[in-house]
């Protein structure tokens, strides 16, 4: 029997890409909720697991009836408050969970690269700042991905983002702190998104990039979690370990 995937939020552009690669993975399409069927919790009744790619608005009372259905979760959505993530922890502790802020296998490889780099490079030498470029319709700042590559590089300096983030700087922001993560948001055109770490020290600049050039390989890596999710026990995972990778940041 062939696993069935549900998904949130079918009507979508990533919506449609999720369900032709729902198909092309070989797994059954067992339906999709929709502005005009929100109906949730009888889709994942008739789901295996459900990928939901829909809004952070949504995130706690999804987690709520994921967890009551006992079905896997596959979570994209970004932008997602403290509270947000509290509850998709409560609800991993009924289901597996798999959330991550982009299901890229390169952007994964990334992720690793920005923890090792981070515990390779002193902070105190090298400045770690972040610039990410996405489409004018994207409503949250910094994006998701944008947001991990910092944690990963915190956790490799044994630091918590929260404590030494620096985004959106403007006016007479004063000198950089030294140890800080910065940030900077663009927005414009149809950028599907475009990510650089960048290490700047006095004698040398690395910069780590990655480029997305169509969201299907957003969709096919949430098809590949999802697959992957079925057959887990209850818990909350990332993309790193469906990769095989170990915990990330």
């Amino acid at each position: 029997m062939t696993a069935r995937m549900g998904i949130a939020g079918i009507t979508g552009r990533m919506g449609q890409l999720l369900a032709e690669e729902v198909r092309t993975a070989g797994a059954t399409l067992s339906g999709g909720t929709s502005r005009s069927n929100p109906d949730l919790a009888s889709l994942a009744k008739a789901s295996d697991a459900v990928i939901d790619f829909t809004h952070a608005a949504t995130a706690q009372a999804t987690a709520q009836t994921m967890a009551a259905s006992g079905k896997a979760w596959v979570l994209g959505t970004s932008g997602l408050s403290a509270a947000d993530e509290a509850a998709l922890e409560q609800a991993a502790t009924r289901i597996p969970v798999v959330y991550a802020s982009n299901f890229s296998a390169g952007v994964n490889l990334v992720l690793a690269l920005s923890e090792r780099m981070g515990a390779a490079l002193p902070a105190d030498a090298y400045d770690a700042e972040i610039v990410e470029m996405h489409h004018r319709q994207k409503v949250d700042a910094p994006s998701g991905t944008a947001i991990g590559m910092g944690r990963a590089v915190a956790k490799g300096r044994g630091v918590k983002l929260d404590d030494v983030i620096e985004s959106g700087r403007h006016g007479h922001a004063g000198v950089r702190k030294t140890g800080a993560i910065g940030f900077a948001a663009l927005r414009g055109g149809e950028v599907v998104g475009e990510h650089s770490l960048i290490f700047a020290a006095a004698s040398e600049h690395i910069v780590l990039t990655h480029r997305a050039f169509d969201r299907r390989t957003f969709a096919t890596g949430a098809v590949r979690a999802a697959l992957w999710a079925v057959s887990r026990p209850p818990g909350l995972y990332s993309m790193m370990d469906v990769l095989g990778m170990g915990r990330m940041a």
